[in-house]
C-alpha cells in the first residue's frame, strides 16, 4: 500500500530492485505497477493516491460539509488525471515509481490551480526527505568509512554515500537476481582518501560488471551505473547539473536538448537548421525510461563511438538526446518535421529498428553523410583508375563502406597500346587502392574498408587468389583489402562437370563483363572458340575443379577471397534493364548497378530488430508492419538528405534511389520461440519472417511513391512488370536449367494484390532490401548480430571499446528455472568455452536449443539463407561456420550456397580461438577494459580474420 508516509519524496535512494527479500505481486499483462521505498514492487491503485489528496485538502481547507463535498469533487478528478497520464505513458503497461508518483501529485495540483494545497504537500515531502536522510546518513556512516574525494573543480570533500547508494539502488531497480548492497560493498573496500570522483564511478563500473557472469542482469546493472558518469559529463557542459539521477532526467532530459543543440551549433558540429525545431515539443517526447534498456557493451559503445564529442573529447550527448538527434536530422525535410522527427525517435529509442552506423555518426551534422556502402567499377586506363582511388578517399573519409569492381582492368602482359608495352595487371593498382585505405581512416574513426571484387574468368585471378596471403613478394599483396570472387554460373557448371576453364585479359574479351546467364554463355565459348584457334594470343586453358579448389584453399588459409555469384545477382536484380551488377560491397549484401564513371552505387541501410516483433512466442505482424513502414520512409529521406563527397554517388542514388531494410536478432527471437537453429522449424520462421518483411518493405515502398513519386528509372523495371523478387527465381531458373536449382518457392501472403499496386502505383525505391552484419549497432539494442546463430554462450567480446564479458540471458534464464545455474555450470561453460554440448547435467533440448555457430551444420545456416534470399531484391551478408574444416567439407558447403540459390556468402569461420576469460569477484580478478583494445583473430589450421559479423573493429561502415 502507498500510504501518505510513502508519496513523501526523498533527495536519496528511490528505486530499488526486487531482492531476496522483496516481494513482488503478482499483475496481470498491461497493469501498472509501482515502487515502493522498500523495494516491493504491487499493483497501482488510485485509491491511495486519492487518500493522500485528500489529507492534503483538508490539512489546508479544514473538514467542513461545504469543503468536503468540494474536496471529493477536486480529488476524484485530480486522481483520475493522474492515472490516465501513467497510461498514457505506459499504454502497455509497466513500473512506476512512488517518487514518480508524488512529482505528478505535485504537478497536477500546481496545474489545476490549487496552488496552497501543492506548497503544503511539497513542504510535508521536504520534511519527510529530511527525516529520512539524516536516519540513512546515520546508518551509512556507521556502514561504510569515510572517504575523502577530490572533485573535478580540484576541491576536497567527503565522499557522498548518500548519493552513492541513491545511484546503485536505482541502477538496479526492478531487476531480478541483482542486488545494489552487493555492488556497494564491493566498490566502496576499493576506494580510498584522495580518489577522483570520476573513479568512483569507475568503481562501480567495474564492480557490478564482474558479476555479469553470474547473472545478466548486471550487465543492465553496469550500464545504468555508467549513466551516471554519462549525464555528469553531459549536463556539466551544457551548466544545467553537476550531478543527477535517472529520476532527475525526467525533467532534466526536455532542458538539455536545446542547450545541447545549441552547443553543437556553436562548436560547429551540428546543423544549423536543426534550431528550427520546436524544442519544447521535441523535449516533451524523450523517454527517460528508454535509457534502462541499454546493456553495458550497447552503452560504453555508444559513449566510445558515436556520441558527439568537442575537440578535447567531452561528450555533451546523451543517449535519447542522441536518438533524438539522429531523427531531427533524418526529418528536417518533412512537412510535419516535429511529428516525424518524434515517430523516427520513438521507433529508435525502442530498438524496434536502427540505422545503420554512418547514419548514427553523422544525421544531423554539419556533413550528413549518412549512406553506408559505395559500389564502383574500375576502367582500363590510368586516368580512370587513378580517379577510382580518389573516390575510395574521398567516399571512405566520411564513413562509406567500398566495393570496387576492379574486372575490366587488363591482366599480367596485355599489350598498351600507347606505349607499345605490356601491363603489369590489376594486382599493383590493388596495392595501391590498400594503401588508399589505410591511409584514409575515415575521419579518424576507424580504419577504411575496401572490398576488390574480380570475376573468375580474368587471367589474374591466380594471383588475385594470393593477395591475402603472408608469403611471398610483399609487393604483390594486400593486407589490409578484402577480395572477392564474382563467379558466374557457367564456372559452377564446369565445376561439377569437371570440364575446362579459360582465363582472358579482359581488353580482348570486352562483351563479357556487361554479359550475364545465357548471353554470357553464349560469348565466353565463342572467345574459347577463338583462343582455340589463336586468334586471342593472351589466354590459359586450367581445369575449372582445379582452380575452384584454390579458390577453397586460399579462403580456408586466408579467408579471402570470398565466393559471389554474378548470374543470380543479375538474373534477379530489378534494375537489369538499366545497368549490371558488377559486384558487391564490403560486406556482400548490395548488388546493385555501377558503370565506370557514369554511376557509383549507393546503398543505405538500417534493420529491424527481429527479436523485438515476437510477442508471447509469436511473430506480431501488425507491429512488424508498422516497424517496416517508418523504416523505409526513413530510409528514404537518406536520399534526399545525404552529403556526396563524389558526384558519380549523388547522380546514381537519386536516379534510382536504392535502400537495403536487413534485420538483426534472429537468433534471439528463435530463442522466444523455443526453436533450435538447426530445425525445420527456424528455417520455416526464416522464410515467414522474411516473406512479411518483404511484403511490407515493398508496400511501404509503393505508398512512398504514392505520396512523393517513383523513382525515375521505374519503367522498364522487373517492379513495373509486376515480377516481384520471390517472381524472379523463375528468370533463375530459366538461365541456370532446373538441375542446378534447389529453392522452396512456397508464399502465404497475397501477393498478387502486391503485384498489380506495384505495377499501377510504382515503387520510390529500385530496390529495397538488404541484410547487412548488424554488428555494432546489434551491440546496441543488446541482441544477436544479423542472421547469426549464436557465436558462444559465455565469451569476452572485444572491440574499441574495450571487452566485455557476453553471456546468453537466455539458456541462464532456463537454466535457472531448472536450478541448474551456479558457479560450477559457470566454470563448465568456461572450460568449454561456452559450449553446453558436453555439459553432462543439461538437458538435451537445451543443447539442441543452445548449440553454438559451429555446432550448427553449415547446411541448416544456408538453408535458413535460401529460404530469405527469395524475398530479398538484393542479398545477405552470410557467415558460413565450419567446424573441422577440410576440403570436401568446403566443397559441399559452397556448392550447396550456389545450389541452393544463394547470392552472396561472406566470410568462412574456421573453429574459433576466442577463450573466456576467468573473471570472477572472488579472485579479484577483473576483466581489463580498454579503449584502444583490438579484437584478437581467429584461428583454425591457419589464422583466419575476424568477420564484421563477429565484431571485427576495422569494419563497422554496413552495420
Amino acid at each position: 500500500m502507498h500510504t501518505e508516509s510513502e508519496l513523501t519524496p526523498s533527495s536519496a535512494p528511490k528505486p530499488q530492485p526486487p531482492t531476496g527479500n522483496t516481494t513482488v505481486a503478482a499483475t496481470s499483462p498491461g497493469q501498472l505497477r509501482v515502487i515502493k521505498r522498500n523495494g516491493t514492487v504491487v499493483p497501482y491503485d488510485e485509491g491511495k493516491i486519492a487518500v493522500a489528496m485528500t489529507k492534503a485538502f483538508l490539512a489546508v481547507e479544514g473538514g467542513t460539509a461545504a469543503a468536503s463535498r468540494r474536496v471529493h469533487e477536486s480529488v476524484e478528478a485530480l486522481s483520475g488525471q493522474i492515472t490516465a497520464t501513467f497510461k498514457r505513458r505506459m499504454p502497455s503497461g509497466g513500473t512506476v515509481h512512488i517518487e514518480d508518483i508524488q512529482d505528478q501529485v505535485e504537478l497536477t495540483l500546481m496545474r489545476s490551480g490549487e496552488q496552497k494545497i501543492a506548497r503544503d504537500y511539497v513542504l510535508y515531502r521536504e520534511e519527510r526527505a529530511r527525516v529520512r536522510a539524516q536516519t540513512r546518513q546515520l546508518v551509512q556512516d556507521s556502514e561504510y568509512k569515510s572517504v575523502q574525494v577530490i572533485m573535478p573543480s580540484g576541491e576536497t570533500q567527503p565522499l557522498d554515500i548518500a548519493r552513492v547508494r541513491t545511484v546503485v539502488e536505482e541502477a538496479c531497480a526492478g531487476l531480478k537476481e541483482v542486488n545494489p548492497k552487493t555492488i556497494l560493498d564491493e566498490a566502496m573496500r576499493n576506494l580510498y582518501d584522495g580518489v577522483s570522483f570520476n573513479d568512483v564511478n569507475t568503481s562501480l563500473v567495474i564492480t557490478a560488471r564482474t558479476l555479469v557472469e553470474k547473472e545478466p542482469n548486471y550487465s543492465f546493472a553496469t550500464a545504468r551505473l555508467l549513466l551516471d558518469k554519462l549525464r555528469s559529463e553531459a549536463l556539466g557542459f551544457m551548466g544545467i547539473a553537476e550531478v543527477a539521477t535517472q529520476t532527475d532526467m525526467e525533467s532534466y532530459y526536455a532542458r538539455a536538448l536545446p542547450a545541447y543543440i545549441q552547443r553543437g551549433v556553436e562548436l560547429e558540429l551540428l546543423a544549423p537548421e536543426l534550431l528550427d525545431y520546436d524544442m519544447v515539443k521535441l523535449g516533451a517526447a524523450l523517454d527517460a525510461s528508454r535509457d534502462l534498456q541499454f546493456s553495458y557493451l550497447g552503452l560504453q559503445t555508444l559513449y566510445d563511438r558515436y556520441f558527439i564529442h568537442t575537440q578535447e573529447g567531452v561528450r555533451f550527448e546523451l543517449p535519447q538526446i542522441f536518438f533524438m538527434r539522429v531523427a531531427m536530422g533524418l526529418a528536417h525535410r518533412e512537412e510535419n518535421r516535429e511529428e516525424q522527427a518524434i515517430e523516427f525517435y520513438k521507433l529508435l529509442s525502442s530498438f524496434d529498428y536502427m540505422s545503420s552506423t554512418p547514419t548514427l555518426f553523422n544525421a544531423g551534422t554539419l556533413r550528413p553523410q549518412l549512406s553506408s556502402c559505395y559500389l564502383t567499377t574500375v576502367p582500363d586506363h590510368l586516368h580512370g583508375i587513378y580517379g577510382a582511388i580518389q573516390d575510395n578517399a574521398m567516399l571512405s573519409k566520411w564513413a562509406g563502406g567500398l566495393g570496387n569492381d576492379w574486372t575490366p582492368v587488363r591482366s599480367l602482359g596485355a599489350y598498351i597500346k600507347g606505349t607499345n608495352g605490356k601491363s603489369q595487371g590489376v594486382v599493383p593498382f590493388l596495392k595501391v587502392a590498400n594503401d588508399t585505405a589505410v591511409a584514409v581512416n575515415q575521419g579518424g574513426k576507424r580504419k577504411g574498408a575496401v572490398c576488390a571484387y574480380l570475376e573468375t574468368w580474368h587471367l589474374d585471378i591466380e594471383e588475385f587468389l594470393e593477395l591475402r596471403k603472408n608469403t611471398g613478394d610483399d609487393r604483390r599483396r594486400t593486407h589490409d583489402m578484402n577480395t572477392a570472387n564474382w563467379v558466374p554460373d557457367l564456372f559452377m557448371k564446369r565445376v561439377f562437370e569437371n570440364a575446362n576453364w579459360t582465363l582472358f585479359s579482359p581488353n580482348d574479351v570486352p562483351e563479357l563483363h556487361d554479359l550475364c546467364g545465357l548471353a554470357f554463355e553464349e560469348k565466353y565459348q565463342e572467345y574459347e572458340r577463338k583462343a582455340a584457334t589463336g586468334e586471342l594470343r593472351l589466354s590459359k586453358t586450367v581445369k575449372a575443379i582445379d582452380l575452384w579448389r584454390k579458390m577453397l584453399g586460399m579462403l580456408f588459409e586466408t579467408g579471402h577471397p570470398w565466393i559471389t555469384f554474378k548470374d543470380v545477382c543479375n538474373l534477379r536484380s530489378p534494375q537489369q534493364h538499366v545497368g549490371v551488377v558488377h559486384s558487391s560491397n564490403l560486406c556482400t549484401e548490395i548488388t546493385l548497378n555501377t558503370s565506370a564513371g557514369d554511376e557509383i552505387a549507393v546503398c543505405n541501410l538500417g534493420s529491424v530488430n527481429l527479436a523485438q516483433h515476437v510477442v508471447n512466442g509469436k511473430l506480431n505482424a501488425g507491429k512488424l508492419q508498422k516497424t517496416v513502414r517508418t523504416a523505409v520512409r526513413m530510409l528514404d529521406n537518406v536520399i534526399d538528405i545525404n552529403y556526396y563527397s563524389v558526384e558519380a554517388a549523388r547522380t546514381s542514388n537519386m536516379r534510382h534511389r536504392p535502400v537495403g531494410l536487413g534485420l538483426m536478432g534472429f537468433q534471439d527471437a528463435l530463442y522466444k520461440m523455443g526453436f533450435a537453429y538447426a530445425s525445420d522449424d527456424a528455417v520455416e520462421f526464416a522464410d515467414r519472417s522474411m516473406e512479411a518483411i518483404s511484403y511490407f518493405a515493398i508496400d511501404a515502398s509503393s505508398e512512398l511513391a504514392r505520396e512523393r513519386g517513383r523513382y525515375s528509372s521505374f519503367e522498364g523495371s522487373l517492379w513495373s512488370k509486376g515480377i516481384l523478387p520471390i517472381d524472379s527465381i523463375e528468370l533463375l531458373a530459366e538461365s541456370r536449367g532446373e538441375q542446378y536449382l534447389k529453392i522452396d518457392r512456397s508464399q502465404v501472403l497475397d501477393w498478387d494484390s502486391l503485384r498489380e499496386k506495384v505495377k499501377s502505383q510504382g515503387m520510390r525505391n529500385s530496390n529495397v532490401m538488404a541484410i547487412a552484419p548488424t554488428a555494432t549497432i546489434a551491440n546496441i539494442t543488446g541482441v544477436s548480430q544479423s542472421i547469426e546463430p549464436t557465436y558462444q554462450n559465455l565469451y569476452v567480446k572485444s572491440n574499441l571499446s574495450g571487452e566485455f564479458t557476453v553471456v546468453n540471458p537466455y539458456l541462464v534464464h532456463e537454466l535457472k528455472e531448472l536450478d541448474l545455474w551456479d558457479s560450477v555450470m559457470v566454470n563448465d561453460l568456461k572450460y568449454y568455452e561456452g559450449s553446453v554440448q558436453k555439459i553432462d547435467r543439461i538437458p538435451a533440448d537445451l543443447k539442441a536449443r543452445y548449440a553454438t555457430a559451429f555446432e550448427v551444420d553449415p547446411e541448416w545456416i544456408i538453408a535458413a539463407a535460401s529460404r530469405r534470399q527469395k524475398w530479398i531484391d538484393q542479398a545477405q551478408s552470410l557467415n558460413l561456420y565450419i567446424a573441422g574444416a577440410n576440403g570436401k567439407k568446403l566443397d559441399t558447403t559452397y556448392r550447396t550456397a550456389w545450389y541452393y540459390g544463394l547470392k552472396t556468402t561472406y566470410y568462412l569461420r574456421a573453429l574459433a580461438a576466442t577463450s573466456t576469460e576467468k573473471s570472477t569477484i572472488e579472485s579479484g580478478t577483473l576483466n581489463k577494459v580498454s579503449s584502444s583494445a583490438e579484437a584478437a583473430p581467429a584461428a583454425s589450421a591457419a589464422p583466419v580474420p575476424l568477420a564484421c559479423s563477429l565484431d571485427d573493429p576495422d569494419c563497422e561502415a554496413c552495420q
